[in-house]
């Protein structure tokens, strides 16, 4: 997600989400999401279609949502190229339907988890966040998902599970951009289990009230508001808790650039620029950059006493 930097979309250039509508189902082709009957969508569901009983829930900003074109046009998924705008061009061809998850490691009950049944595992719910871009870009993003901690809880960690690890689909024939060497596939992510368990954290099967499109991670991921988007892994296969902090992509790909954590601070720079400031998608000015993304209240405390010049 961090390496390319693109200019940011100009007030000018979003349109409202219902102009784009038909516009998107035929540009997209976005793979099937099983929402069955627990969503009341058809199994062969695509972008676009509505979810069914997504309830609002008690994370909401009041703050303006980040239009639907925006959204949904200008990416980061490395899977399907570099551009912001290479995943809503290259990301029709992935079939999200079947599509299972392997959850392996320190759990007392592993298993390979259909998404029609991890889509029954807890209500659905809008939750608007926060996104912040390591590169300097932010949205407000109105998901659809539910809470990781109530697939957690089922699965039942061990007492040596101090570690979640998320890995993406690989597969470059429906993934072009794995074909290239940017960086070593599958994408790998990771979190600390009490970041993991906490009730922010959630894994997404749509936005603004619509099944996922593929650009935006499709049919199931993972959504850290405090963090840089980068953590947030998309179209995950395998969840697998570990002992030890997993080694992520972009750790691997640059360590002196990416720590573990990736918290949102405005406190510490990226080495080739400023997190003091970021430019929210749709704006002219830039407005200053908020500790933990401006969920502190919520989340400061899994950090207390934790140095976070050394922990980035």
């Amino acid at each position: 997600m961090p390496i390319h930097r693109s200019g940011d979309i100009l007030p000018s250039e979003i349109t409202p989400p219902g102009i784009y509508r038909e516009r998107r189902r035929f540009m997209q082709g976005v793979g099937a999401l099983a929402a069955g009957a627990a969503l009341g969508v058809a199994p062969d569901a695509r972008a676009g279609v509505r979810l069914a009983g997504v309830r609002r829930s008690a994370y909401v900003l009041n703050e303006e949502k980040t239009p639907y074109k925006a959204v949904t046009s200008y990416n980061n998924f490395y899977e399907f190229g570099t551009g912001k705008s290479d995943p809503a061009a290259n990301a029709g061809g992935l079939k999200t339907r079947p599509w299972t998850v392997a959850v392996e490691g320190e759990v007392g009950r592993p298993g390979v988890y259909d998404i029609d049944t991890l889509l029954k595992l807890a209500p659905l719910e809008e939750r608007v966040y926060r996104m912040r871009c390591v590169e300097g870009w932010s949205m407000v993003i109105p998901w659809v998902g539910f809470p990781l901690s109530e697939l957690i809880r089922r699965v039942a960690p061990t007492g040596n599970a101090k570690y979640v690890e998320f890995v993406t689909l690989y597969d470059p024939s429906q993934m072009p951009g794995q074909l290239s060497r940017v960086l070593d596939w599958p994408y790998v992510e990771g979190l600390r289990l009490d970041e993991a368990m906490h009730p922010l954290t959630i894994l997404a099967v749509g936005l603004y009230g619509e099944v996922l499109p593929n650009q935006n991670g499709a049919p199931i991921r993972l959504v850290v508001p405090w963090k840089y988007g980068f953590k947030s892994a998309k179209s995950i296969v395998r969840i697998r808790f570990v002992e030890k902090p997993p080694l992520t992509t972009w750790m691997r790909a640059a360590p002196q650039e990416y720590g573990f954590y990736s918290n949102v601070n405005p406190h510490v720079d990226h080495p080739r620029w400023s997190q003091a400031k970021e430019r929210r998608i749709g704006d002219f000015f830039k407005r200053d950059t908020l500790m933990f993304n401006g969920y502190g209240p919520q989340v400061a405390q899994l950090y207390r006493g934790m140095d976070l010049q050394r922990f980035f």
